[in-house]
């Protein structure tokens, strides 16, 4: 049994009717879009041109938010690191003159007794830790003896004539001064050389 012949013919005659109505319909009704607008040369012109403008300035706009969004990371990055690297700053800070007193002890510390010698030994032998940590920490010492007056760094107590002295040198340390990671925890207390007055 063919295929044409399951088909009812009724079906056929129905389906041959409609396809004649549509094509009917089509040659009557010819296409369009509802709002279909010829564009001339001159619009399109500037269309192209108010485009190119927009897409310019979304350009501008993602390279400016791109550079912020890297100085952003970079400022970050920097305050992290000056974090880390100055974390103990109050720390020294407070810690310099228990270290400052402990070596003036020492220095006080005179006599050949046996009590006099043990102190000595331990309080050297603190000393010497304290240094260790210091250096671990980065925290260095500036005892500036005889450089060139350093406004940054020293702190000038006093000017005195010297003889056989630069003008302007630091002639005697009344107090070291510290660094941590190069920044001044505190300055050194100097005496500055002056230039003889003339009689």
């Amino acid at each position: 049994m063919s295929i044409d012949q399951e088909i009812p013919e009724s079906q056929v005659e129905s389906a041959v009717e409609s396809e004649t109505e549509t094509e009917a319909f089509a040659e009557d009704h010819p296409h369009t879009e509802v709002g279909e607008h010829e564009y001339t040369i001159e619009e399109l012109k500037q269309e192209l041109e108010e485009t190119k403008q927009k897409a310019h300035e979304s350009w501008d706009k993602a390279v400016r938010t791109q550079a912020e969004m890297e100085n952003l990371r970079k400022r970050t990055q920097k305050d992290l690191e000056d974090a880390h690297k100055f974390a103990l700053t109050n720390f020294g800070k407070a810690i310099l003159p228990v270290f400052d007193s402990l070596v003036l002890g020492l220095q006080a510390a005179t006599g050949d007794s046996e009590d006099v010698k043990k102190f000595r030994e331990g309080s050297d032998l603190t000393i010497k830790q304290f240094e260790a940590l210091f250096e671990k920490f980065n925290i260095v010492a500036i005892d500036p003896l005889g450089q060139p007056f350093n406004a940054e760094q020293h702190q000038a107590m006093m000017m005195q004539e010297v003889e056989d002295a630069e003008p302007n040198t630091v002639v005697n340390v009344f107090q070291k001064g510290y660094v941590l990671n190069g920044r001044l925890l505190r300055p050194a207390m100097v005496v500055v050389a002056k230039a003889a007055e003339n009689p």
